[in-house]
């Protein structure tokens, strides 16, 4: 098999999501066993100081046996966030004399899925 036909095989599936400065890529890719597992890449322009431009990546390696906890992780992380640092006026923060009060929300979160994540065929 020659270095064109190992690539091709490996890149199953890619999803690139825009959001701000930065993109992230899903990539589903295959193993040499061909077992699928998941990529994840954070890309962000970054310029030099001579105004050359170069793309800082950060890269997730996310394996079939650590897809439920890393989305019942991330869910909970999520849903952390989406409870305690909502911009209404139910939850905010107040800053008085250095120290920060919060106001709970009590309106419940509603779970963002990511079951269909190693379902791609």
């Amino acid at each position: 098999m020659d270095f064109n036909e190992q690539t091709d095989r490996e890149e199953i599936y890619s999803k690139p999501v825009r959001a701000g400065k930065r993109t992230y890529f899903f990539d589903v890719k295959s193993t040499k066993a061909e077992d699928l597992y998941l990529t994840i890449t954070e890309s962000k322009k970054r310029f030099r100081d001579d105004g050359t431009f170069f793309y800082e990546k950060h890269k997730i390696f996310l394996y079939k046996e650590d897809f439920e906890k890393f989305t019942e992780g991330l869910n909970d992380a999520i849903g952390y966030i989406q409870v305690n640092n909502s911009s209404s006026e139910s939850n905010h923060s107040d800053h008085k004399n250095g120290e920060e009060t919060k106001t709970e929300n009590t309106s419940a979160w509603s779970d963002v899925s990511f079951d269909d994540l190693g379902n791609n065929s």
